[in-house]
């Protein structure tokens, strides 16, 4: 049994280095992402770009941006919370970082448990989730153009961060449906997404749309947002829950709350 020491010495430097790398990766992709051209713009908003658009969209701009605010090009935040690998799983604690390219959509997303580490991201126009157990090791390393979809419609949906980017643009645009409702259009690189947008008191409380489930087939898919602050000037949400809404019932996987938000600072944490 002299030998177990050795052994156990060794896979605990594997662990070591195993995880030093998967960091180091998520760095270069951080680094990858803020490193594509993004056609930043140096415009600024004004209540006069509201004038067509429907009531409930118009309440939302003026409760969220003040006038002449900047045009936001860049964003990273941090978030704790809970989250679910599975229907029949139970909540783990889950911490994570994000960033974003605003003008050219992408994103990368890291997310930590106990038992895993998940990376999610929109980047060169193209999606992917990479899932790592005990950051050791991949057991999901998904792409394609379910996930090129999916990955987009988060991006759009968690634009809320940085409002300025639900402004009509030549990709974006709203469509009226009711006095709490409105219907957002979003076209790009051959993709055509939408949304169901609730809003109530001049907040956006609720997105829905149809979205893959995986790899699977198309599912209705809601994100609800919730406890508004002031945070660098501008009203965000600070919770956000993520549901598919299934035929067997709605299922809650993930509960993030907002720790921190910093806008046109491209680089990592």
């Amino acid at each position: 049994m002299w030998y177990v020491p050795g052994i156990l010495a060794l896979c605990l430097l594997i662990i070591v280095i195993k995880r030093r790398l998967t960091a180091k990766e998520f760095e270069q992709e951080v680094t990858e992402l803020f490193a594509l051209p993004d056609g930043l713009t140096n415009q600024a908003f004004s209540y006069t770009q509201l004038v067509d658009l429907p009531g409930p969209v118009q309440a939302y701009f003026r409760h969220v941006l003040k006038d002449g605010e900047p045009y936001i090009n860049y964003v990273r935040l941090k978030h704790n919370g809970q989250f679910k690998t599975g229907l029949n799983k139970k909540w783990v604690d889950i911490k994570g970082e994000q960033y974003f390219t605003v003008k050219k959509p992408g994103f990368i997303w890291k997310g930590t448990t106990t038992l895993f580490t998940a990376r999610d991201m929109y980047i060169s126009d193209k999606g992917r989730l990479v899932v790592s157990l005990f950051s050791l090791y991949n057991i999901v390393n998904a792409k394609g153009k379910k996930f090129n979809q999916g990955e987009l419609l988060r991006w759009l949906a968690e634009s809320v961060w940085f409002p300025t980017n639900l402004l009509p643009s030549e990709h974006l645009r709203w469509q009226p449906v009711d006095t709490q409702t409105a219907k957002l259009l979003f076209t790009y690189k051959g993709l055509s997404l939408s949304y169901i947008v609730s809003f109530r008191n001049g907040e956006i409380i609720q997105f829905e749309t149809t979205r893959y489930m995986g790899d699977e087939k198309l599912e209705t898919w809601i994100g609800k947002l919730g406890a508004y602050q002031k945070i660098n000037g501008i009203i965000v949400p600070t919770k956000i829950e993520a549901i598919w809404r299934l035929a067997k019932g709605d299922f809650s996987y993930a509960k993030f709350n907002v720790l921190r938000i910093d806008y046109n600072l491209p680089k990592k944490f």
